[in-house]
């Protein structure tokens, strides 16, 4: 290993500002002329040149810097860097940026020229000019910089003097141990010149890719990769990565997508935009082609009393107070939007691989809670070996991270899990705490962090709760409707869907009372004294071999805890239609307090079971009965179906 990567960030340390006070009497108006800055060259000759000052980046060695009256290429001192060893109790790499108070004049160059060496063979992480500890949105870097022992002229090309009427950022540098040992790096005269041999400017955003990328309305997505190759006065090309904002950006359609000057691409309408840059007059190579197909639909509203939840984020409830939302932990690429879908506030996470959420200052004791809920919805593609994991941390009795009593334990949801993920679809997370076996204590909960892949993930409704409690008897709110396309769905019960013809919902020979009621204007089925009921479409058999799920929705106010339980059989009479004529086939699959998806009292439970589950039933081409028994006694039934 060359060395470690370092992460590192700009501390805002100075603040400025800045207040105008203007006034005029009636047609006595006073046109101010534009500021002038005075155009300095030098940065560092034998000194700081006047009005330069110095800030160490935020992790850094803050004494890396200094000057050195022995060292140096011409006249009387250089800049010298002193790069700490690998885990140098005072910082972990050298980093630092010279800026002014007052901006700078320097249009009338095209270059920063200084000459560095070092005290062995090296390759500085990053060196550049227009960080001023603010926006730097004329930030010029050259990163991987050789140095060795011997003293040589380098050169950063300004991109666009034009912008650097009034610069701050004169020059910064970055650079982390080399093979894990630390070693001094030298710069002399540095300063600013009009050299006039830089050319042939080759612009990209990007990094030359032509990318394809599904946006979601609300999304605001951030244009990477932007840089200029320039033809150097040795004749090598030398690539300089700048900030966006050196760019003029494009939309194909601003209706669908708008840009602004600093490459950040708002999503507005559904349809396909293709963004593209200009450098000036040159066209940048790569692009970017958004296409947006869909808005999540609001994510169904909890129905769990509010006396038996401790909610982290939820407009349902009272949330406690949550620490970060994106911990920015090293690696971590995820961006964490807030955004709002039907005037309901939703967390959007983009380019996630994995992301801390943290809630350390004020620990979570959920020992009473018996369940852990999360909703979540996106647009990528979720079929395997796509994974989406949730990590449940306690930082036991002591609150602190890593002090010895910590327990945790991850689940991994796929597609062929239940719940299962989906695509374009609210998949509800809802599963017992016990599940988190390795979860041994839950009285101190300090983080929550997901991962995997998909990349792009709305997050809604993430909260504990506790089984029991004061139930009411009747639903208060409707199961959320499903949102499967009509061409992939056959429906025995939905108001979502057209039905199939269904010959009766309880049988002759069940033990159930059925009745029809409405919540809310939504039709449910309401089994009551329910031991056992059939529920028969004999008449005209239903064909699901296309079909990958079954699909119910049901609600109890019936305990639910353990040895409660409720079964779903289904019934294939084969190929001559008839129940008991040889080629019959069934399987029955059996939930409960802590079977996933897992029964709870007063809230709405959703099974969007695989068919392969029912193992056993190996046909599926006429299928005539389904069965559902159990204890709960008193069910609301809803959104009966088969999907693919």
């Amino acid at each position: 290993m060359k060395k470690r990567n370092i992460i590192y960030s700009t501390l805002t340390i100075f603040t400025i500002m800045a207040a105008f006070l203007f006034t005029s009497c009636e047609r006595d108006i006073e046109i101010l002329e534009p500021a002038t800055y005075p155009v300095i060259a030098e940065v560092f000759i034998d000194g700081f040149s006047s009005g330069l000052n110095y800030a160490a980046f935020g992790g850094s060695k803050v004494t890396a810097f200094d000057v050195d009256n022995d060292v140096k290429y011409s006249g009387t001192s250089s800049m010298r860097i002193d790069v700490p060893d690998y885990e140098d109790p005072q910082g972990a790499y050298a980093g630092g940026v010279y800026f002014t108070s007052t901006g700078r004049d320097l249009s009338g160059y095209d270059a920063l020229t200084f000459w560095a060496k070092a005290s062995q063979s090296a390759s500085i992480d990053v060196v550049g000019i227009g960080n001023d500890l603010g926006l730097s949105a004329n930030q010029a870097t050259i990163s991987g910089l050789a140095v060795n022992t011997n003293w040589k002229k380098y050169i950063i090309p300004i991109p666009d003097p034009s912008k650097f009427t009034a610069e701050r950022g004169m020059f910064f540098y970055s650079e982390g141990p080399e093979n894990n040992a630390g070693y001094t790096i030298w710069f002399d005269e540095v300063k600013f010149e009009k050299l006039g041999t830089i050319a042939h400017p080759d612009p990209a955003i990007l990094n030359k890719q032509n990318q394809t990328t599904t946006g979601i309305i609300g999304q605001t997505l951030t244009i990477g990769g932007t840089y200029i190759s320039f033809n150097m006065p040795d004749g090598v090309d030398q690539r300089i990565d700048v900030s966006p904002g050196y760019f003029t950006y494009f939309s194909s359609d601003e209706a669908v997508a708008t840009v602004n000057g600093n490459g950040q691409i708002a999503v507005l309408g559904l349809g396909t935009a293709i963004i593209t840059a200009k450098f000036g007059t040159l066209a940048a190579a790569g692009s970017i082609t958004v296409n947006v197909e869909i808005l999540p639909e609001k994510a169904p509203v909890p129905t769990i009393p509010a006396t038996d939840v401790i909610s982290l984020f939820s407009d349902v409830y009272t949330n406690v107070p949550v620490d970060t939302w994106a911990t920015g932990w090293l690696y971590s690429t995820a961006i964490l939007q807030d955004i709002q879908i039907e005037g309901d506030a939703v967390k959007l996470y983009t380019d996630l691989n994995f992301n801390g959420i943290e809630f350390s200052s004020q620990t979570i004791d959920a020992s009473a809670m018996t369940r852990f809920h999360m909703d979540i919805w996106t647009p990528d593609p979720t079929t395997m070996p796509s994974a989406f994991k949730v990590l449940l941390v306690d930082f036991g009795a002591n609150g602190v991270f890593d002090g010895g009593d910590d327990v945790s334990h991850e689940l991994t949801f796929t597609a062929n899990t239940n719940p299962g993920l989906k695509t374009e679809q609210w998949v509800q997370l809802d599963v017992p705490l016990s599940a988190f076996s390795g979860l041994t204590t839950k009285a101190h909960l300090a983080q929550l962090v997901i991962s995997g892949d998909p990349n792009t993930v709305y997050v809604d409704n993430v909260y504990f709760y506790k089984t029991g409690g004061t139930t009411p008897s009747v639903p208060t709110a409707p199961a959320p409707a499903p949102t499967f396309p009509a061409g992939n769905v056959i429906s025995l019960f939905s108001n979502s869907y057209s039905n199939v013809t269904v010959d009766t919902w309880s049988a002759t020979w069940d033990q159930a009372d059925v009745s029809d009621v409405q919540i809310s204007g939504n039709n449910v089925k309401k089994y009551s004294n329910l031991v056992f009921a059939g529920i028969e479409f004999t008449t005209q058999t239903i064909d699901a071999s296309t079909m990958t799920n079954f699909f119910m929705d049901i609600w109890t106010p019936d305990a639910t805890a353990l040895p409660a339980t409720f079964k779903i059989k289904l019934v294939d009479f084969g190929a001559d239609g008839a129940y008991g004529g040889g080629d019959d086939v069934e399987h029955e699959l059996t939930f409960d307090a802590n079977s996933t998806p897992a029964l709870a009292t007063g809230s709405w439970v959703r099974f969007d079971i695989p068919l392969t589950n029912f193992t056993a039933l190996t046909t599926k081409s006429h299928l005539a009965q389904m069965i559902i028994v159990g204890d709960p006694n008193t069910v609301y039934v809803d959104n009966i179906l088969f999907h693919k």
